[in-house]
């Protein structure tokens, strides 16, 4: 029994050997590569393995960008047409826009204008409201003057009760004028004026010394303007030039 023991150690310690020496040929014999060679050679590899997908892609992407090119040609006159189309409506609408401004301009100034006549109407028809009755006034006012005119200077100087009479008249017919003075009725008395046809009437020439020709030297009638509108003109002498 130990010599069967002994064999098989024997043989175990032959094989573990022979082993050895096996493993120690091949690697004498196995070629040696350094790490710097394994990674150019992986490096080569690399690049070329890239290159030949690069070519295997190359038509496919050339083939690709002819379509997009043709794509893109295909819609460019589409896109065009549709620009043209856009700026064909801009022009429209800023055709409308000046149309609708020029309208409202005109708007408002027709607006603006139709104020500026509706109070000057609403003015005239508040100064002149009261035109006919002022006209019927004036003729109240001449009779002050035909009575006042009716009574002569000698017979105020002699007669006390005539004088009084006299003057009371009078301060009626100032008060009365003045009252509608205060209501934009005056009175026209242009006596020693230059004749103005627009104020004045004239019912005779007359020649008087020293004095300039169309100058008015006699009022036979007062005139009368309502807020400056001549309600009756002033009937009166002008002084006639020298022929």
């Amino acid at each position: 029994m130990q010599r069967s023991l002994f064999n098989i150690s024997r043989n175990a310690l032959r094989t573990s050997a022979a082993a050895q020496r096996r493993a120690a040929v091949y690697a004498a014999t196995k070629p040696q590569f350094t790490q710097p060679v394994f990674r150019q050679f992986s490096a080569t590899t690399r690049f070329l393995n890239e290159k030949k997908t690069e070519q295997t892609n190359e038509p496919k992407e050339t083939a690709e960008a002819k379509k997009e090119e043709k794509k893109d040609e295909q819609e460019a006159p589409a896109e065009e047409d549709e620009i043209t189309k856009l700026q064909k409506k801009l022009e429209a609408k800023d055709k409308e826009v000046a149309e609708f401004k020029d309208r409202y301009i005109r708007s408002v100034a027709d607006f603006r204008n139709l104020q500026e006549t509706t109070k000057r109407e609403i003015q005239k028809a508040k100064d002149f409201a009261l035109q006919k009755f002022a006209k019927d006034l004036i003729e109240s006012i001449d009779n002050f003057g035909h009575a006042l005119g009716a009574v002569k200077d000698e017979t105020v100087k002699t007669n006390k009760e005539v004088a009084q009479l006299y003057e009371g008249v009078k301060m009626t017919r100032d008060i009365f004028e003045k009252t509608l003075a205060k209501h934009g009725l005056t009175k026209i008395d242009p006596l020693d004026e230059e004749f103005d046809p627009n104020k004045h009437e004239a019912t005779f020439q007359s020649p008087q010394p020293g004095k300039e020709p169309g100058t008015v030297f006699f009022v036979q009638q007062p005139g009368f303007a309502l807020n400056g509108r001549v309600l009756r003109p002033a009937k009166v002498g002008v002084v006639k030039g020298e022929e």
